[in-house]
């Protein structure tokens, strides 16, 4: 973690994963998705906490007895939403619905055998510039296949991407759902500069697309 007065990031292995300047497209992440889902999800996983600005974004919109579900995979950054980073969310890890789980988001869809209703993936950034090799798996085939078998039938899953990934959605297209890519400006009314969320669903109508005939 570093801070320069008001400025905080988060850096990894030498890569930059966030920061408080712009978190536009993490609240976009989690407001799209939710409309999506008519607010009324419930069942909620998010992998990877960051400085917490998907969940509470995802709080701000969810249902009183929602329960939302935290997988991150370095304690610290738990730790700092605890203490030094908490006010920038306001204080998400006090927040009831939350449970936050230690670990690698993989291995938890991996042991699970009930269904979200909404998974939210900003482990990365994204599938082109992975935080460590070990999350590959989670943008191919078997990683893919792992979030699909825990989503729930009229489920949405949504991953976070700095940039646009062919190969990625090459292997989207693969799975048995529909899916979409939404380009978000970091700067709303901006168009040079953009991040992406790339949303499935096996619901055409939760994508806003027509059944094949």
């Amino acid at each position: 973690m570093r801070r320069c007065g008001d400025v905080f990031e988060i850096c990894y292995n030498g890569i930059q994963l966030m920061s408080n300047l712009n978190h536009q497209s993490e609240d976009q992440l989690a407001l799209r998705s939710m409309r999506r889902m008519n607010f009324a999800a419930r069942r909620i996983l998010i992998g990877g906490l960051g400085l917490g600005f998907t969940l509470r974004a995802v709080l701000d919109l969810a249902p009183t007895d929602a329960e939302v579900t935290v997988c991150e995979l370095i304690p610290e950054i738990v730790e700092w939403n605890q203490g030094p980073l908490a006010h920038l969310a306001g204080h998400v890890l006090d927040d009831p619905r939350t449970r936050v789980l230690i670990g690698d988001v993989q291995a938890h869809l991996a042991a699970i055998d009930t269904a979200y209703d909404l998974i939210l993936m900003d482990t990365d950034n994204g599938p082109e510039s992975l935080v460590r090799e070990a999350n590959t798996g989670l943008y191919e085939d078997c990683g893919l296949g792992a979030v699909a078998r825990s989503l729930g039938p009229k489920g949405v899953v949504a991953f976070w991407s700095a940039t646009t990934s062919l190969r990625f959605e090459h292997r989207l297209s693969a799975q048995p759902w529909f899916w979409l890519r939404d380009d978000i400006p970091l700067i709303p009314g901006r168009v040079d500069a953009m991040h992406h969320i790339y949303s499935c669903s096996f619901s055409a109508a939760a994508l806003g697309q027509r059944e094949a005939a």
